[in-house]
């Protein structure tokens, strides 16, 4: 019998969001990336993650201006991923090859910083547009069995996040939750995480049911929004409640997925499920309200050769609110 092959971080929902404004954040950023290395690797890997979130932050100041460090842990106890993310609204690159070169600076300086980053990394990934800035995924740790990117932060301000999600994944099949508690700070993100703890102690009920289950769980709190995919071979199942978007997008259309108005952990006495065709090559875009709906795919079709972690970086630099907790997953 196959083991659960992929799963949320334990204890962690929100991803350590530094912004890198000011030379003094890269160390803080070094520390932050080290410390949870330190949990999760041995002392080389830690290393490893220490001089890339260095060197990334590094970057943000001296090529963009600044911009954010997002870290977090991926996978399950057995097979752990450390995610170290670097998201800017810079100038970008014009040649993402050339700047990738040891050597190669825009600005005079020795120029080692993404290549080194690339060699150190364990999975590597990088997208940059010239005017509209530049996004780096570095990855650490086991291969994950699913290809999927997230993003999850609170607004500015706050410490504990109103948004939450979960992934696992077993025998070829995928499923998935966004949670989005009323509001934001720690009464919404008491919220999401029951709606998170629904989801977990039974993630292969069929979505509509799982809505149901969250809405359950949600009564105690101030309650939420929330959207469940289950993907199976071709086809993806999905139900709603709130205002989760989703979308099925692939190079050539966009299909949005219904979710219907109300509110977990209010009276919700049926929730509905919709069945569709997931031909391969497809992505599975969900997000909390936090990120707007107006993002399209036509904007970036290159995006779509990239990392489904840096397609979810995109939408939350361009499109992300600052207002709320934002939240993005893409599973390919």
């Amino acid at each position: 019998m196959s083991m659960e092959a992929l799963v949320k971080p334990r204890g962690y929902t929100a991803q350590l969001r530094h912004v890198i404004d000011d030379d003094s954040k890269v160390g803080e950023a070094r520390r932050a990336a080290q410390a949870l290395a330190n949990f999760e690797f041995d002392a080389q890997t830690a290393g490893r993650v220490a001089i890339v979130a260095t060197e990334l932050a590094n970057n943000l100041m001296r090529h963009a201006g600044g911009g954010e460090i997002l870290i977090q842990t991926l996978g399950t106890e057995g097979a752990t991923a450390l995610e170290v993310m670097a998201i800017d609204r810079g100038p970008g690159m014009h040649d993402v090859t050339r700047c990738m070169a040891d050597g190669y600076s825009t600005i005079g300086t020795p120029g080692t910083g993404l290549g080194a980053v690339r060699r150190l990394a364990d999975e590597f990934d990088i997208y940059s547009m010239p005017g509209e800035g530049t996004v780096v995924m570095a990855r650490f740790g086991k291969e994950l069995a699913v290809r999927f990117g997230a993003i999850c932060v609170p607004m500015p301000g706050e410490v504990d996040c109103g948004d939450a999600w979960h992934l696992v994944s077993q025998d070829g099949r995928t499923a998935v939750i966004v949670v989005d508690g009323l509001g934001h700070g720690t009464f919404a993100a008491d919220a999401a995480q029951a709606g998170i703890g629904a989801f977990t102690a039974s993630p292969w009920e069929q979505p509509q049911q799982l809505m149901l289950l969250a809405g359950a769980a949600m009564t105690s709190t101030r309650g939420g929004a929330a959207a469940c995919a289950l993907l199976q071979s071709q086809r993806v199942s999905y139900s709603g409640i709130g205002n989760i978007s989703g979308a099925l997008i692939s190079r050539d259309k966009s299909q949005g997925l219904v979710s219907h108005a109300g509110t977990l952990g209010m009276q919700l006495r049926r929730a509905q499920q919709f069945e569709h065709e997931r031909p391969a090559g497809t992505l599975l875009v969900m997000h909390s309200d936090g990120v707007s709906a107006r993002w399209s795919y036509k904007d970036r079709p290159d995006l779509f050769a990239h990392h489904p972690a840096i397609i979810a970086a995109v939408i939350y630099r361009d499109h992300g609110r600052e207002r709320d907790d934002a939240t993005v997953v893409v599973v390919a």
